[in-house]
Protein backbone atom coordinates (compact mmCIF):
# COMPACT_ATOMS: atom_id res chain seq x y z
CA UNK A 1 0.00 0.00 0.00
CA UNK A 2 1.74 3.03 -1.11
CA UNK A 3 2.22 6.48 1.34
CA UNK A 4 -0.27 9.17 0.34
CA UNK A 5 0.70 13.10 0.73
CA UNK A 6 -1.73 15.49 -0.22
CA UNK A 7 -0.42 18.98 -0.89
CA UNK A 8 -2.48 21.78 0.55
CA UNK A 9 -2.53 25.52 -0.14
CA UNK A 10 -5.58 27.99 -0.64
CA UNK A 11 -7.32 27.91 -4.16
CA UNK A 12 -5.21 24.78 -5.37
CA UNK A 13 -4.16 26.70 -8.90
CA UNK A 14 -1.07 27.81 -7.84
CA UNK A 15 1.51 26.19 -4.41
CA UNK A 16 0.03 23.18 -4.12
CA UNK A 17 -0.30 22.19 -8.10
CA UNK A 18 3.15 22.55 -8.17
CA UNK A 19 3.90 20.60 -5.06
CA UNK A 20 2.12 17.69 -6.54
CA UNK A 21 3.58 17.73 -9.47
CA UNK A 22 7.35 18.02 -8.21
CA UNK A 23 6.84 15.19 -5.86
CA UNK A 24 4.86 12.76 -8.07
CA UNK A 25 8.39 13.41 -10.38
CA UNK A 26 10.51 12.32 -7.93
CA UNK A 27 8.66 9.12 -6.28
CA UNK A 28 7.57 5.73 -7.81
CA UNK A 29 3.88 6.13 -7.83
CA UNK A 30 3.46 2.84 -6.47
CA UNK A 31 5.28 3.41 -3.51
CA UNK A 32 4.00 6.92 -3.09
CA UNK A 33 0.94 8.26 -3.83
CA UNK A 34 0.10 12.27 -4.43
CA UNK A 35 -2.55 14.79 -4.57
CA UNK A 36 -3.30 18.38 -3.67
CA UNK A 37 -6.38 20.25 -2.66
CA UNK A 38 -7.49 23.96 -1.61
CA UNK A 39 -8.91 25.12 1.40
CA UNK A 40 -11.39 27.37 -0.50
CA UNK A 41 -13.41 26.42 -3.57
CA UNK A 42 -12.69 29.01 -5.48
CA UNK A 43 -11.40 27.25 -8.77
CA UNK A 44 -13.09 23.69 -8.79
CA UNK A 45 -12.56 22.06 -11.93
CA UNK A 46 -10.37 23.96 -13.23
CA UNK A 47 -6.67 23.73 -14.17
CA UNK A 48 -3.15 24.81 -12.12
CA UNK A 49 -3.02 28.67 -13.24
CA UNK A 50 -1.15 29.06 -16.58
CA UNK A 51 1.85 30.01 -14.67
CA UNK A 52 2.22 27.40 -12.78
CA UNK A 53 1.88 25.04 -15.74
CA UNK A 54 4.22 27.11 -17.25
CA UNK A 55 7.17 27.09 -14.62
CA UNK A 56 6.53 23.18 -14.22
CA UNK A 57 6.94 22.73 -17.82
CA UNK A 58 10.01 24.38 -17.94
CA UNK A 59 11.37 21.68 -15.54
CA UNK A 60 10.20 18.88 -17.75
CA UNK A 61 6.82 18.22 -15.45
CA UNK A 62 3.47 18.28 -16.98
CA UNK A 63 0.62 19.55 -14.55
CA UNK A 64 -1.48 20.85 -17.57
CA UNK A 65 -4.28 17.36 -16.66
CA UNK A 66 -4.88 18.53 -12.84
CA UNK A 67 -7.98 19.75 -11.69
CA UNK A 68 -8.76 21.73 -8.47
CA UNK A 69 -10.55 20.85 -5.99
CA UNK A 70 -11.25 21.16 -2.35
CA UNK A 71 -9.71 19.90 0.87
CA UNK A 72 -13.11 17.71 2.99
CA UNK A 73 -12.89 15.80 6.13
CA UNK A 74 -12.62 12.83 3.89
CA UNK A 75 -8.92 13.76 2.96
CA UNK A 76 -7.87 13.06 6.72
CA UNK A 77 -9.02 9.56 6.34
CA UNK A 78 -7.43 8.86 2.86
CA UNK A 79 -3.62 10.35 3.72
CA UNK A 80 -0.80 9.55 5.58
CA UNK A 81 0.62 13.24 4.93
CA UNK A 82 -1.01 16.61 4.64
CA UNK A 83 1.25 19.27 3.84
CA UNK A 84 0.12 22.99 3.93
CA UNK A 85 1.86 25.43 2.14
CA UNK A 86 1.53 28.28 5.21
CA UNK A 87 0.35 28.50 8.42
CA UNK A 88 -3.03 30.34 7.40
CA UNK A 89 -3.90 26.95 5.44
CA UNK A 90 -2.49 25.06 7.95
CA UNK A 91 -4.66 26.61 10.77
CA UNK A 92 -7.81 25.94 8.36
CA UNK A 93 -6.67 22.51 8.60
CA UNK A 94 -6.28 21.98 11.96
CA UNK A 95 -9.73 23.46 12.46
CA UNK A 96 -11.23 20.72 10.52
CA UNK A 97 -9.27 18.59 12.01
CA UNK A 98 -11.98 15.54 13.59
CA UNK A 99 -9.72 14.47 16.65
CA UNK A 100 -5.66 14.16 17.70
CA UNK A 101 -5.07 11.35 14.60
CA UNK A 102 -6.66 13.75 12.38
CA UNK A 103 -3.79 16.76 13.64
CA UNK A 104 -1.01 14.45 13.67
CA UNK A 105 -1.24 14.07 9.91
CA UNK A 106 -0.63 17.58 9.04
CA UNK A 107 2.36 19.85 8.56
CA UNK A 108 3.81 23.07 7.23
CA UNK A 109 5.82 21.76 4.32
CA UNK A 110 9.18 23.74 4.86
CA UNK A 111 9.17 23.23 8.28
CA UNK A 112 8.73 19.81 8.01
CA UNK A 113 11.52 19.77 5.32
CA UNK A 114 13.73 21.64 7.94
CA UNK A 115 12.95 25.00 6.91
CA UNK A 116 11.33 26.40 10.04
CA UNK A 117 9.71 29.73 10.15
CA UNK A 118 9.58 29.78 6.54
CA UNK A 119 6.22 29.48 4.55
CA UNK A 120 6.24 28.93 0.64
CA UNK A 121 4.82 32.43 -0.32
CA UNK A 122 1.52 32.70 -2.71
CA UNK A 123 2.71 33.83 -6.23
CA UNK A 124 -0.69 34.55 -7.10
CA UNK A 125 -0.85 38.36 -7.82
CA UNK A 126 2.92 38.35 -8.85
CA UNK A 127 5.12 38.12 -11.72
CA UNK A 128 6.87 35.33 -12.92
CA UNK A 129 9.71 35.35 -10.60
CA UNK A 130 7.49 34.35 -7.76
CA UNK A 131 6.20 31.45 -9.57
CA UNK A 132 10.03 30.52 -9.88
CA UNK A 133 11.15 31.43 -6.23
CA UNK A 134 8.01 28.89 -5.07
CA UNK A 135 8.96 25.94 -7.37
CA UNK A 136 12.72 26.21 -6.04
CA UNK A 137 11.38 26.18 -2.25
CA UNK A 138 9.06 23.29 -2.60
CA UNK A 139 11.64 21.52 -5.08
CA UNK A 140 14.38 21.73 -2.30
CA UNK A 141 11.56 20.27 0.30
CA UNK A 142 10.68 17.56 -1.23
CA UNK A 143 14.02 16.30 -1.84
CA UNK A 144 14.61 16.82 2.06
CA UNK A 145 11.05 15.02 2.50
CA UNK A 146 11.89 11.58 0.31
CA UNK A 147 13.65 9.95 2.97
CA UNK A 148 10.49 10.47 5.22
CA UNK A 149 8.17 9.34 2.43
CA UNK A 150 9.97 5.96 1.51
CA UNK A 151 9.27 4.01 4.96
CA UNK A 152 10.45 1.03 5.48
Amino acid sequence: MPVKVLMVCLGNICRSPLAEGILKAKVNPSEVFVDSAGTAGYHIGKAPDLRSIEIASQAGIDISRQKCRRFTPADFDNFDYIFAMDRENLMHLMDLARNEADSKKLYLLLEKAGMPGEEVPDPYYGGPEGFREVFHMIDAATDKLLPMLYRP
